[in-house]
């Protein structure tokens, strides 16, 4: 608009010199052949469309006429109109020259408001009061209102609604002392039902497979929580509660077998799997990923796929929640020197005869 608008006062410019040695007589006929070019035009033209440009130029060189001979011109829009355009450009000009002062408080540092949102997030049962409390106790000034803006702003709703605890909640908090069971079946290509019994620590992933059989009894699934109270002895584990279904073969001698070794049995709800949900998921890890892909023969040859997997599952498979390690396989060091990178040897190792592989440096 700044280019254009200069090179409109230059043509200005040049079209007054030119009419200066004009005679008054000459100047009078061209304004009237002017204005009556510009009759003709308004009979034929719609309503013309000016542009900011055009604004300043007629409001910049109208303005010093006064109003009773601005009403005899002949013009496109109206005196007023004019006039208003005037006074818009003075309200831009002090618009531009005049800095206004900043009003109200001034804004909250950034630091503050993520370590106000980190207070609101790791404490459920903190209202903006506890929180503002805990900042004054930490030397930071700031007022309980600036608190309650940070909260709203960004849909953190008041301590009632955020102090119920969900369900994956209570699990993610526990994941220490939890344990996970579950029986699932499979059928072979004969088409006999075979069942698997199976645990996996929370915290760890970890997946114990403790048996198949064709039949399950209440006495198989006893022995078999003695056979996994062992193992966890062995590996020192600090797990404290078991989570399982409604089974009927789940009998109250293996829940009492439980409690006497420290481990409380906790139930899921009827028809909800999803309070077990990590049992269920690795389930189906099991199924798409081995069983899915393997023709099982009978009983020993479904234990010896199981037995493989579960190495292959603790010991290699990455795991998104524990940053891409193995749950008995912690991630190694990054590669950082150049050569190594340009010169990779990765081997691959069947197991199954090719249903998993696993790669690994050459030596």
């Amino acid at each position: 608009m700044l280019l254009r608008l200069a090179y409109l006062v230059a043509t200005n410019t040049f079209v007054l010199l030119r009419l200066l040695p004009m005679a008054d007589r000459h100047k009078d006929i061209e304004i009237l052949a002017l204005r009556h070019q510009l009759i003709v035009l308004q009979r034929q033209a719609r309503k013309p469309v000016f542009t900011d440009t055009d604004r300043a130029v007629l409001a910049g060189l109208l303005h010093h006429l006064p109003m009773d001979k601005l009403r005899h011109l002949l013009l496109l829009v109206r005196p007023d109109t004019l006039l208003r355009w005037h006074r818009d450009l003075l309200k831009q000009h002090h618009a531009a020259t005049c800095v206004p002062k900043r009003r109200g408080r001034p804004p909250t540092i950034r630091s503050i408001r993520a370590l106000i949102l980190r207070l609101a997030r790791e404490n459920s049962s903190w209202g903006y009061r506890r929180i503002h409390g805990e900042l004054a106790a930490l030397g930071i000034k700031v007022a309980a209102s600036t608190v309650w803006e940070v909260l709203k702003q960004h849909g953190i709703p008041p301590t009632p609604e955020r102090q119920s605890t969900t369900w994956a909640d209570f699990l993610r908090s526990q994941a220490d002392a939890l344990l996970a069971c579950d029986l699932f079946e499979t059928r072979t290509l004969t088409g006999a039902r075979l069942y698997v019994f199976a645990v996996i620590e929370h915290s760890t992933r970890r997946i114990r497979i403790l048996g198949v059989t064709a039949h399950p009894t209440a006495d198989w699934i006893v022995q078999l929580g003695r056979n996994l109270l062992m193992d966890l002895e062995d590996a020192s584990s600090r797990a404290r509660f078991l989570l399982r279904d409604r089974d009927s073969k789940f009998t109250a001698a293996f829940d009492t077998l439980l409690a006497d070794a420290g481990l409380k049995v906790v139930t899921t709800g009827i028809r909800i799997p999803r309070m077990n949900s990590l049992m269920e998921r690795w389930i189906q890890t099991c199924r798409r990923e081995l069983l899915d892909r393997t023709l099982i023969w009978n009983q020993s040859h479904l234990l010896h796929a199981l037995r493989e997997f579960e190495t292959f599952y603790n010991r290699h498979r990455p795991h998104r929640t524990l940053d891409q390690a193995a749950p008995l396989r912690p991630l190694p060091r990054p590669i950082g020197e150049p050569a190594q990178i340009r010169r990779l040897e990765v081997r691959r190792r069947d197991r199954l005869g090719g249903a998993l592989h696993e790669y690994q440096h050459a030596a």
